[in-house]
């Protein structure tokens, strides 16, 4: 199988380049290095061209503007991004007859769904930040200009690179006692297990469309972040605050808990979130 992997840089990408080791693969973004190609997918005609060249079977964008309070300031670039380049990555798909499995994320609800209930991937998508909106308008574009496409919506993403995860370990060797949000509920999700979600889906052909890809479970930033040093048996106080005593420029999700029902009756596995965590952080630690 021929994988082109646009953002092949990113956090995400380092895992799906290692899930998908054995395959073909053709490693792209905007700056390009020794492993990986020149591709700027906000250029359609630039996409259009290398597509239709290398004919991969699969392409797989890992490229997104992710700065979530940054794109409060920058609509334009993170649209260039999040929408153009899906759009772009999505018509030459299409003309090429290939696959197209794109990540989005929570953002695209908005976030205030009551919290005995978990968000379904047809339910009411009312974006409330940039971030969220121009993903939401990625998510469109696919589905107006390809047929065989994945979009696989996940949050709280953490894994080999800049990430919550890693941030908290590093604060926590800094000072005595550290503050939480404790009011936004949602799912971490390990960069590993999402692109193992991605092969799984490719190699069992589940049906095309949109689904919920996080770890399974929920819990809280506050909590989350109490197991993080529970299982990396670091002491550190951490004490919980509210969404409205740590402002930011943009908005947070206070629920982005996600069903993983649909993505589940197609028989795919997918570890909880704790289970992620710990094998997460046995890498993380010893790295260290």
């Amino acid at each position: 199988m021929k994988i082109l992997i646009a953002g092949a840089n990113g956090m995400l990408a380092k895992a799906v380049r290692k899930q998908f080791e054995k395959e073909e693969l053709i490693c792209t973004d905007i700056m390009e290095d020794d492993t990986i190609q020149k591709l700027d997918i906000t250029d359609l005609e630039q996409v259009q061209s290398f597509v239709a060249k290398c004919k991969p079977d699969v392409i797989i964008n890992c490229a997104a503007y992710t700065a979530v309070d940054k794109a409060e300031e920058e609509l334009e670039l993170a649209r260039k991004i999040n929408c153009e380049g899906p759009k772009n990555l999505a018509i030459s798909a299409n003309q090429n007859d290939c696959i197209l499995v794109h990540i989005s994320t929570d953002y695209v609800f908005g976030g205030n769904l009551s919290l005995d209930c978990v968000y379904q991937e047809e339910d009411e998508k009312n974006p409330v930040t940039v971030y969220g909106i121009t993903k939401l308008e990625g998510e469109k574009a696919i589905e107006q200009n390809a047929e065989k496409y994945y979009i696989f919506r996940t949050a709280w993403l953490y894994g080999d690179g800049k990430n919550f995860v890693r941030t908290m370990l590093k604060l926590s060797k800094e000072k005595d006692k550290l503050t939480v949000v404790c009011d936004q509920h949602g799912s971490p999700t390990y960069t590993v297990d999402l692109a193992s979600i991605i092969s799984q889906a490719l190699e069992k052909n589940i049906p095309y469309g949109i689904y919920h890809t996080t770890n399974i479970g929920y819990t809280t930033w506050y909590e989350f972040t109490k197991e993080i040093f529970n299982m990396a048996k670091v002491s550190c106080n951490v004490e919980p605050v509210t969404s409205e005593q740590y402002q930011t420029l943009a908005k947070r999700p206070l629920n982005s808990m996600l069903s993983k029902d649909k993505i589940l009756n197609q028989g795919i596995i997918i570890p909880d979130w704790q289970n992620a965590l710990k094998r997460y952080l046995d890498v993380e630690l010893y790295r260290s």
